[in-house]
């Protein structure tokens, strides 16, 4: 067995959503699932089909979200993963959502930072290992940067 890592880029002002799923269905049921908690939220998604035809499947709103997701799970190569890149939407506003789709087995990742997928290669195929989402802490929060934090959350709207 083998690790690697695989570096994710992404496009500009995106957040990505990386999970793995079960079934061929959860395509259709993440995008619903996606196109209902959003009204101006542009997405593409991607899953790695794990039998049969072994295909990349795929969904979105967005045709270059669309193809990028594509070429995410694709690289990554992991069997049931699932690929969604966000625009004009956060994550939280989704998370919980794709969460409840009882075809979702984990969330590895919800994060608009770098991302590096660690995954293991065997012979039959591959797994996703864990993710590195942005970079390790530089120092721990004083009140400037706390006054700042709390001030942002408010600048977006999440926080009274």
């Amino acid at each position: 067995m083998d690790l690697k890592t695989i570096d994710i880029e992404m496009p500009e002002d995106c957040n990505i959503i990386l999970g793995q799923t079960h079934f061929i269905k959860s395509i259709e049921d993440l995008y619903e699932t996606i196109k209902n908690c959003t009204l101006n939220g542009m997405f593409g998604i991607a899953f790695n089909e794990a039998s049969g035809d072994c295909l990349v499947r795929w969904e979105g709103n967005d045709p270059e979200l669309t193809d990028k997701a594509c070429s995410i799970a694709y690289a990554v190569g992991a069997g049931h993963i699932f690929v969604i890149l966000l625009r004009n939407v956060y994550p939280i506003n989704v998370l919980n959502s794709i969460k409840n789709i009882p075809e979702v087995c984990s969330i590895y990742c919800a994060t608009a930072n770098p991302v590096q997928v660690v995954i293991a290669e065997s012979s039959m195929g591959r797994g996703i290992m864990g993710v590195i989402d942005g970079f390790k802490p530089k120092g721990i929060e004083n009140e400037k940067k706390k006054n700042e934090r709390k001030k942002l959350l408010r600048d977006f709207g999440y926080k009274l």
